[in-house]
């Protein structure tokens, strides 16, 4: 295309342009089968190779260490949020978690997990809109709770953990479905990282589920088979039949990572990114940043206008410019910019230029 679209969709979201295509040309004959990547066999030699390799590319791109557990789930980070308890809870006799509550997604986390046992609140960011991350650490959580639990990033609310707490000898699970991959972390100070893939790692439906080894197999009795992270490592996560085509995804657009450099070359280009958008937010009197500045997240970039029709305006002419789906999530209402990984500079350099246009003919 001459003048290409650039996808802000916070999910499903923009692949790689070098996946996409790789995609393409896999997809009537794969490895020169003469069948389609979705019609081989999840038993297949084939495909055990892409899942092999998948496994091998996000062991060294996130560099997790070998006793943790590679689990490619169903049903999406979401269903996670009823795995997780189910996995957890039964570790310690008080069935006690503690939450940080930091957003939309967080609270289904904290909700979902109520079913299963005894969910504490030890943070909440309800009382400030969820303009920034509340203060949470190992005092805050009782020595009898099996886990502490935090949403990285807030998708809706573009906001962010500077790091991640240290939670020292509590499990920390966390939900970092939409900044996996984005930075450089230590996978050894927690015991639970999830992800849908739908973000940052290939299509909707699948979760990937970073575990430590000694977290499996202390699941309830009446967790569900699929449900159960147990029966995942036993069998490579191919109990029944997975979601090939989604790991197959993943393992190119784990390449593609790889070749880009890996967390520490995207967390410098996703700041550049951002910060394209946050110096036309900071200089502006017409948009409204909802964030706190410190807390601000490189993968979600929201903001409002004065009003609802200009907001309609805005989002018709940034459409009409190449500038897709950048209409906030229904809860909160106005602009977001997700820019993760995929999204190239140039994507967000535009939009920046169109936001100054329009202010300077609209505001």
């Amino acid at each position: 295309m001459n003048d290409p679209v650039y996808n802000f969709g916070a999910g499903p979201s923009m692949l790689p342009t070098e996946v996409m295509q790789q995609v393409q040309r896999d997809f009537l004959n794969f490895n020169n089968m003469g069948v389609s990547v979705i019609e081989i066999s999840h038993r297949s030699k084939e495909f055990e190779a892409v899942l092999a390799r998948c496994d091998e590319l996000v062991r060294e791109v996130g560099n997790i260490p070998a006793n943790y557990q590679l689990l490619y789930t169903h049903g999406g980070a979401q269903m996670q949020f009823a795995g997780v308890p189910l996995n957890l809870l039964a570790r310690k006799p008080a069935h006690k978690a503690v939450y940080c509550e930091t957003g939309h997604f967080s609270r289904l986390a904290n909700v979902e997990a109520q079913r299963y046992g005894n969910i504490v609140i030890a943070a909440s960011g309800r009382d400030s809109s969820y303009d920034r991350i509340p203060a949470f650490t190992r005092r805050m959580v009782d020595d009898d709770a099996s886990y502490a639990f935090i949403t990285s990033n807030n998708t809706i609310y573009g906001t962010q953990y500077p790091s991640w707490p240290d939670m020292e000898d509590m499990p920390l699970v966390i939900d970092a479905t939409s900044d996996i991959f984005s930075r450089p972390v230590d996978f050894s100070k927690t015991g639970v990282v999830f992800a849908g893939l739908q973000k940052n790692l290939g299509p909707a439906g699948t979760a990937l589920v970073i575990v430590r080894e000694d977290l499996i197999g202390h699941a309830m009795e009446r967790t569900p088979s699929l449900l159960d992270w147990a029966v995942y490592a036993k069998n490579h996560s191919l109990a029944n039949t997975n979601s090939t085509f989604n790991i197959y995804v993943m393992s190119l657009v784990m390449q593609w990572l790889k070749d880009q450099g890996g967390p520490a070359a995207m967390a410098q280009r996703n700041e550049e990114k951002a910060q394209a958008l946050y110096k036309v937010l900071d200089g502006s009197d017409f948009y409204r940043g909802t964030a706190q500045p410190a807390y601000r997240s490189r993968m979600n970039v929201t903001w409002v206008l004065p009003s609802e029709e200009l907001t309609a305006l805005f989002l018709k002419e940034a459409l009409a410019n190449g500038l897709y789906a950048l209409k906030g999530h229904k809860v909160v209402g106005g602009i977001r910019a997700s820019i993760y990984n995929p999204v190239p500079l140039a994507g967000c350099r535009k939009l920046a230029e169109f936001m100054r246009e329009f202010e300077r003919t609209r505001g």
